[in-house]
């Protein structure tokens, strides 16, 4: 279970006393959030993002496995352009050996230090002969919509989502503890300065051996 991501708005104000004697408030944008969590680096090998279809097909979600365990694999990628992947933790009991991330209780956006799970929502889209994983906002002035992966083509079934440059994986963690919950990072927003400096040496969780 993952904790519930908690970035609260910051709301100040700056005070200016006119000649006339009278008071006068002048609003300052609010600064950005936060985060009540941590971000840790992972090894990016143990995951793959993927283009899952829902019903006919004709819509698709996005599906985070990740290989905890090498006692069997838990994805299998293939070469073409874009990747198949046949998604083999469905067909056994992957407790302990794989973890699978499928909805917003276990990944978010997190943009340097503020997650921003509360305010935007991922989303995967067929495009101009691609599908892409967009970070969409889900209130008005939280940021622009960001592309954060495509499969690079369009086909059916499980297709890899590649992360777009600037972009990787992080995983969430609250007082040095790792937790079961990923984010889709990157360090600003598109034209802006880093919001916050990279997650300190060390933090990460150690990765299990390799396959």
């Amino acid at each position: 279970m993952s904790l519930v991501s908690f970035a609260p708005l910051l709301r100040r104000g700056a005070r200016l006393t006119l000649a006339a004697g009278l008071v006068a408030t002048i609003p300052v944008p609010p600064a950005p959030a936060q985060s009540l969590f941590g971000a840790a680096d992972v090894d990016h090998s143990r995951f793959v993002l993927v283009a899952a279809p829902i019903g006919s097909g004709e819509r698709s979600q996005l599906n985070i496995y990740e290989q905890v365990r090498s006692t069997r694999p838990c994805f299998a990628v293939g070469t073409s352009k874009p990747a198949a992947v046949d998604p083999l933790l469905a067909s056994f009991d992957f407790t302990g050996v794989c973890s699978r991330y499928i909805d917003a209780n276990g990944f978010s956006v997190r943009v340097g230090g503020s997650d921003l799970g509360t305010v935007y929502r991922l989303m995967v889209t067929r495009e101009k002969g691609d599908v892409l994983l967009l970070a969409v906002p889900t209130r008005a002035g939280a940021g622009p919509e960001m592309v954060v992966a495509r499969t690079g083509g369009q086909a059916s079934g499980f297709l890899k989502l590649e992360l777009e440059p600037g972009w990787k994986l992080m995983r969430r963690s609250f007082r040095g503890r790792a937790l079961g919950h990923v984010y889709l990072y990157t360090d600003a927003f598109p034209g802006t300065a880093a919001a916050a400096p990279p997650a300190s040496p060390g933090s990460a969780p150690t990765a299990p051996p390799a396959l």
